[in-house]
């Protein structure tokens, strides 16, 4: 990370983690064993911060994010969790479903690709699939095979994912004002035991939710269009081919971003390609490499525009962000 400021903190507390980051990508580099990518879909300074507190078996987080950011990538292999959005300027976009209420985020050794709104918070737990297998086995419960190999939105029973809730948010109290009392193993170990009651009472109550028969077809559009989007061929196709490759018009397309990602394809493009621009500039390092190459690399032609895109988006020229990768070279 490029400011000493934004390194991970180890806290005086065994196993708690708390990171807080001025960039996108110094935010996924907080994250520990979890190999995900963020790309920053809206404009704006970015403010991030991540808090993991790490029990014995179980791994307890809360993730702040300022911007609307797509999240994709795997929390890691063999790896259970499950999410609770907890505030958030907007819905959280995925698969044209929300996640509000008694629904909640279940992942087990899936792919996850979700678009996050701004100001957006997410709380959960992260376990190993084999320790939730064994307890589902050993208490007769049947796992939501729904979420196996995949991100999936599930509602469950009120009561257990409010109980679960209310254990989070004292977990965080916690953190803020007593972080000390997680030194106690036996506090640790009460506390972890606490959580997996409530996981393996939700879990029985679990159902995915239905997105319906229309927002599975538009799902389906927008993950061909991004996929025609983030593929490295020799040049950038433009939003007309790929409308055409997909078969449906600008508006259709549009509205399909809308429903799935919360976003316009050409906003959603645009942010993906100064992504990719800002990664490039930051790993220049002592080449010779110009901001107008990579400008143009990434379909940018209007060299005025792009550089103006880019500040706003970033809160930076192109230049600045070179000129630091080349002086921490």
């Amino acid at each position: 990370m490029a400011l000493t400021a934004n390194l991970p903190i180890q806290d005086s507390a065994a196993g708690l983690l708390q990171a807080n980051s001025t960039d996108v990508d110094e935010h996924c580099a907080s994250l520990g064993r979890w190999r995900l990518s963020y790309d920053q879909i809206s404009a704006g300074a970015f403010r991030g911060s991540f808090t993991q507190l790490s029990l014995p078996r179980l791994e307890v987080f809360c993730e702040i994010t300022s911007q609307q950011v797509r999240q994709y990538g795997q929390l890691g292999a063999d790896s259970f969790g499950i999410g609770l959005p907890w505030h958030g300027d907007g819905e959280l976009s995925f698969n044209g479903t929300g996640a509000s209420g008694a629904r909640v985020l279940a992942s087990i050794d899936a792919e996850i690709d979700m678009c996050t709104p701004k100001a957006f918070e997410l709380r959960g737990v992260v376990a190993s699939t084999v320790l939730i297998a064994e307890l589902a086995a050993w208490l007769d419960i049947e796992l939501p095979r729904t979420a196996w190999h995949r991100l999936q939105v599930i509602e469950m029973a009120e009561a257990p994912v409010a109980r679960l809730r209310a254990h989070l948010a004292a977990i965080q109290a916690t953190i803020t004002t007593a972080p000390a009392t997680f030194n106690d193993p036996a506090a640790r170990q009460a506390l972890e035991d606490a959580l997996l009651v409530e996981i393996m009472d939700m879990l029985p109550t679990a159902r995915p939710s239905d997105p319906g028969r229309s927002a599975a077809a538009r799902k389906r559009t927008v993950d061909r269009a991004r996929e025609l989007m983030h593929g490295r061929g020799d040049r950038s196709l433009s939003l007309l081919e790929v409308c055409k490759a997909v078969g449906a018009s600008p508006r259709k397309l549009g509205y399909c971003f809308q429903e799935v990602l919360g976003t316009s394809p050409m906003h959603y493009w645009r942010a993906m390609r100064l992504n990719r621009v800002r990664r490039d500039l930051k790993g220049a390092g002592g080449n010779e490499t110009s901001v107008y190459d990579v400008a143009v690399l990434h379909g940018f032609w209007h060299f005025s525009q792009f550089s103006l895109d880019y500040k706003r988006h970033f809160g930076e020229l192109p230049s600045q962000t070179l000129r630091r990768a080349r002086c921490a070279a």
